[in-house]
């Protein structure tokens, strides 16, 4: 006996997706695996370390507790879904420029939310992006670059 499958239909970084999945793929491997967009990775596996955040319709999700057929019908939107074609977002550019990221195991998931921050409040006080930003973990940067990176991008000193 084969294990049973959904059939989902949705957007995913603009783009429509229709296909088979098994009925219990979590969506961060349905979007690795079945889609093939690596970006999003997954780090503790138990949705309390930010890395593999993603966006069902304007909703962050940790991906890694999230089965795929909750995403039938939505948008989704993923770390790659964030530039326009080759034209990086400013939160990327800041990134790369004010040294948010440096393994970039939780960089996805760090972009993701600091995106969805800037889309709620484009001039968020240093105060504010610690606070939305405290449930993404990263082992690396002591978070100092992150905070300088959405500055940045919000248009603040870095």
């Amino acid at each position: 006996m084969s294990d049973p499958t959904v059939t989902l239909s949705l957007r995913i970084n603009g783009a429509p997706w229709q296909g088979e999945v098994p009925a219990n793929r979590l969506l961060v491997d349905f979007l690795r695996y079945d889609v093939g967009l690596t970006g999003t990775k997954e780090g503790c596996s138990v949705g309390v370390c930010g890395a593999c955040t993603v966006r069902l319709n304007d909703r962050l999700v940790s991906s890694c507790l999230t089965l795929a057929a909750m995403a039938d019908g939505t948008e989704l939107t993923t770390v790659e879904g964030l530039a326009d074609r080759e034209e990086l977002k400013p939160i990327q550019r800041a990134f790369i420029e004010h040294g948010g990221f440096q393994c970039g195991i939780c960089t996805p998931g760090q972009l993701m939310a600091a995106q969805a921050l800037l889309e709620h409040d484009p001039s968020p006080s240093e105060d504010a992006i610690k606070a939305w930003m405290m449930s993404n973990l990263c082992r690396c940067t002591g978070y100092y670059g992150i905070v300088r990176s959405v500055k940045a991008a919000a248009g603040g000193a870095a």
